[in-house]
Formats: structure tokens, C-alpha cells, sequence
């Protein structure tokens, strides 16, 4: 799944991580002295000779004399002046390097004049870092914008209930929006405040008020998703696609059904605790232990205690998380889905779909819970760091 902000993937943190690389090395060599030069990532190291593959799929070799000039760079930072010495030995696999070719060099194999290198294990950390941050912000569906004022009020899931927590912005705040038809991070454009609409998902990153009513953020991403539940008509798997009996509009919708889609199914047990705890009962759930259990996993959940649910065993998110994943062919006929959307010019592309949900939707805070369904947890990558 591509989406979080949270979550930054590797790939897409790389990608940004280049692009500022690239960025600094052109403004800080003049442009008549530029040797040749490209961006990869180290597949394999032979002695003194480094294979890069480029982010356009080729594959370079470079070998990478005593005279030449080694740096390292942290990730996100573009000033190459803060570049720290690297020994060659410090270079592994999977690190990102910029090679500069030295136009000179005569050997058969093209001879490195400067490399600058983003080790793995610093994206690794920062990516972490970036992370918690997000995780530990504000996740919630948009109630209200006020551009002047530059607040945002948005509704928050704590255990069974919902909070609004108020979104304080300034000219500082990086404001960022899903593209149209994608939950990719890296793929998110800048917008001002006034592209926010009621109703969007919004992640908020930055520093909490003591009660939790309000954030200062210094980072948000947002986006327009479609929330829908209905019964199944029929399925397409060699075009991707399913088509569901919208239960709002009582009209059929077409959906595709994407690789990245994650596709899950409730157990019976499951979905009748979810309906009874939605419906203010089943204090207590058999299975809540191993189904979700009550502290943060490494998907950055947390628990019904931690988010502001007193005596509730485990998170909502995290038991939808932990579901069994399903393929498209499963899916019958009259069987009742929900489903969370995106939609484009071209369609309505799931990013999440529920199966096993009929108690679900029983329940008139259901459409609230997927809505609030993270799209940023468990395999997906949604959104990511800055």
C-alpha cells in the first residue's frame, strides 16, 4: 500500500532524498566543470569497484580510486558543505550514492572524482523517527476549515467516541494533498488550506496541547476518500474490478481493485464484537488479547487506552489490520463489503476493502469507523514523513 504521512516508504523517501541531492550538487559546481554524473542505489561492491543501479533501471559500474573525494550526507539535508567524510569501507549495499564520473580518468572502467553517499541505515532511522512523529499527531475526518484564521477542527476516534481536535496552522506549516486517485506520500502536492474540504482525512504532525484538544502542526496531508458500503453484484478479475450496490444511493458503483489494495474479511466473531462495541456493548471480547492486543505493534497502532477509551482491550484499527487478507476471486455474490475509495476522472480505485461485514453495518456508527479506518497503518504506506 502506498500511502502514509506515514509513513514515508523507502523508495519514495529516496526519491526525495535524490531529487535534493541532485539538486545541491548542480548549484554547487559550476556548470562548465560538471562531469558526468548519475544517482543510484549500491547493488554490489567488488574491491574498489561499485555497481549502481539507476532509478531509471540502469546499471552502472565505477571504480573509486584513493584520490577520490567521499562524503557522506544526512537524509533531508541538502547543503553539501554539512557532508561528513566517508571511508570507502563504510559504503554497503543499499545505500544511495550520487556518483560524479572524472572526466579524465583513461582506465576501461569510468573512475569516480566525488561520491556522495545516504546510508540505508540513516534512511532507515530518520524514516523511523518521522514515523512516531506522525503516529503520535492527529488522525481524523475534517469538520470544519477557517482559512483566516488558519484552524482546522477535525473529528478524532478515541475508543468508541469521537473528539474533535482543533488543528492550529501558520504561514510555516507545510500543507500537502493527496493527488487524485493516489494514497502515495510521495505523490502528494502542496495546496493551500482552502483545498481542505469537511469530510477529508487530514494527518496532523506537531506538538499536542497538554489536554490533547488542539496541535500546533508543522505538517499536514489531506485528501478527498470515498467512504462506501454495500452488497456485492459482481466481479470482474480480469479487469480488477468489483461492482457494489452503494447502500446510500441504492445505485450499483464500479470499483478497481488495485495491487496496492489491501483486502481483508472479518470473522464472524470479530464483526459481531465490532457491532456490539460500536453499539455501546461487549464490554469485554474472548480473543481481544490475540487479535489486537492492548499496546503499539510495530504498524504504530495504538490501544483503546492509549487513545482515550478507559477498560476497552484493543484498537479498532488494529483488529481491521490483523484481519486475513483476501483476493478479489473470494468475494461472492450478495456478501456485504465496505469499502474505502479514491476516486479520478477515470473511476473509484479501493484503497481498502472489508468483507465479513454484515453485523457492521447494523450499526449506525459504522460508516464513522472505516472512515476512520487509518489508511496509513499496517502495510500500508500512505503518507510518510516530510
Amino acid at each position: 500500500m502506498q500511502f502514509r504521512p506515514t509513513n514515508l516508504t523507502a523508495s519514495a523517501l529516496h526519491a526525495v532524498l535524490a531529487a535534493a541531492l541532485l539538486t545541491a550538487t548542480a548549484a554547487s559546481l559550476p556548470a562548465q566543470t560538471q562531469p558526468a554524473r548519475y544517482l543510484g542505489t549500491v547493488t554490489a561492491i567488488s574491491g574498489d569497484v561499485l555497481t549502481v543501479k539507476t532509478d531509471a533501471g540502469q546499471v552502472n559500474t565505477v571504480e573509486v580510486p584513493s584520490t577520490a573525494q567521499l562524503k557522506r550526507i544526512e537524509p533531508g539535508q541538502t547543503d553539501l558543505s554539512k557532508a561528513a567524510p566517508l571511508d570507502f569501507s563504510s559504503i554497503a549495499i543499499g545505500d544511495r550514492v550520487l556518483v560524479n564520473i572524472d572526466p579524465n580518468a583513461t582506465g576501461a572502467t569510468p573512475q569516480a572524482l566525488r561520491i556522495i553517499a545516504i546510508k540505508q541505515a540513516d534512511v532507515a532511522k530518520k524514516q523511523q523517527s518521522e514515523t512516531e512523529q506522525w503516529n503520535q499527531g492527529v488522525h481524523g475526518l475534517v469538520k470544519s476549515i477557517d482559512p483566516a484564521t488558519g484552524t482546522i477542527v477535525v473529528n478524532v476516534r478515541a475508543g468508541t467516541v469521537t473528539k474533535p481536535v482543533t488543528v492550529n496552522t501558520t504561514s510555516s506549516t507545510i500543507l500537502k494533498r493527496y493527488a487524485p486517485g493516489s494514497v502515495r506520500f510521495d505523490q502528494a502536492q502542496p495546496a493551500p488550506i482552502t483545498a481542505i474540504q469537511p469530510g477529508d482525512q487530514l494527518w496532523a504532525r506537531g506538538t499536542k496541547n497538554s489536554d490533547g484538544s488542539s496541535i500546533a502542526a508543522d505538517g499536514i496531508v489531506s485528501g478527498t476518500f470515498l467512504s462506501i458500503a454495500g452488497t456485492v453484484l459482481s466481479t470482474d478479475n480480469s479487469a480488477s474490478t468489483v461492482t457494489v450496490k452503494d447502500l446510500a444511493t441504492k445505485k450499483p458503483v464500479t470499483i478497481r481493485i488495485s495491487a496496492d489494495a489491501q483486502m481483508r474479511r472479518l470473522d464472524d466473531r470479530v464483526a459481531a464484537f465490532l457491532a456490539a462495541r460500536l453499539k455501546g456493548g461487549a464490554a469485554g471480547y474472548p480473543g481481544a488479547g490475540n487479535a489486537g492486543g492492548a499496546a503499539p505493534n510495530a504498524g504504530g497502532q495504538r490501544s483503546f487506552s492509549q487513545s482515550g477509551g478507559a477498560g476497552s482491550r484493543m484498537d479498532f484499527e488494529t483488529i481491521l489490520e490483523r484481519a486475513p487478507s483476501i483476493q478479489l476471486a473470494s468475494l461472492q455474490k450478495g456478501e456485504a463489503v465496505m469499502i474505502v475509495a479514491t476516486e479520478d476522472a477515470s473511476g473509484a480505485s479501493a484503497v481498502k476493502l472489508l468483507a465479513g461485514v454484515e453485523p457492521l453495518l447494523e450499526a449506525p456508527q459504522a460508516q464513522d469507523l472505516l472512515s476512520n479506518w487509518s489508511l496509513s497503518s499496517g502495510d500500508s504506506e500512505a503518507a510518510g514523513a516530510q
